[in-house]
């Protein structure tokens, strides 16, 4: 019988911790794939964030190294110009890298850092227990915007790519989602991009996919799916929002 489909080299046989529904395992799935087809799972280095991929190290067949919360990109700083013939990535959720890791974020993009960072944007705190993220939706219910999400007291959610476009040292910044097979063939192909550049030295690479995070927004898979798509994308739009290989900004 012809082999169709099989496991990626570059994830472990350990099973994934994660609620039914998360898209976690999807991406985890792309980035090893990816590894792998470029042939540099054991020239490359990840950095775990601290949030729901805390655990991601257990998962990849790479070297990992354990980041403080939001401290990801430092870390990846570091790594990358002690070791720069090696890949380095990140994996970070919204709260570890928009909220207490923001300032590290922006200044790795600043400097042209060339580092990949893979962001996961489920729009709420999911390790913690559903407080609201800086990327949560206006009137969005969290444990600690019961009545929804008051932008008065609370700001407007940043929308990163938009924000990461316009330093000069960003070289991608692309924010796709997993919702089906051609929005997960477009995110792995960003991905590829987003390492591909590190490895032509382009500099900094980010690649935001909108996630699922059905526990915590008290919805069924199928829901989670759904509400990603009536309520984030369109706060959210997928799309190319700086490639230097195109020429700049799309």
């Amino acid at each position: 019988m012809a082999v169709v489909f099989e496991k990626s080299k570059a994830l472990t046989d350990v099973p994934f911790h994660y609620c039914p529904g998360c898209t976690h395992g999807i991406v985890h799935r792309l980035v090893a794939e990816v590894l792998e087809e470029l042939g540099v799972t054991g020239q490359t280095v990840g950095v775990a964030s601290v949030g729901c991929s805390v655990f991601s190290y257990n998962y990849f067949n790479c070297d990992m190294v354990q980041a403080a919360h939001g401290r990801a990109p430092a870390v990846a700083t570091g790594l990358k110009r002690a070791i720069p013939e090696n890949v380095v990535f990140t994996y970070q959720g919204d709260g570890d890298l928009a909220a207490i890791g923001m300032a590290e974020t922006v200044h790795a993009a600043t400097r042209g850092e060339n580092i990949t960072v893979i962001f996961i944007n489920n729009a709420i705190y999911g390790m913690t227990g559903g407080q609201m993220a800086p990327t949560s939706l206006p009137g969005q219910i969290t444990q600690t915007t019961p009545y929804g999400r008051d932008t008065d007291a609370a700001g407007h959610p940043i929308r990163v790519c938009e924000m990461l476009s316009t330093l000069s040292g960003t070289a991608l910044a692309q924010r796709v989602t997993v919702d089906s097979v051609k929005n997960v063939n477009i995110a792995k192909k960003a991905i590829k991009k987003g390492f591909e550049n590190q490895i032509n030295k382009r500099g900094y690479s980010i690649i935001e996919v909108v996630s699922t995070c059905p526990t915590n927004w008290g919805l069924s898979p199928d829901e989670a799916m759904n509400w990603l798509r009536d309520n984030m994308l369109p706060y959210y739009p997928l799309g190319v929002y700086k490639d230097v290989t195109e020429g700049g900004n799309e």
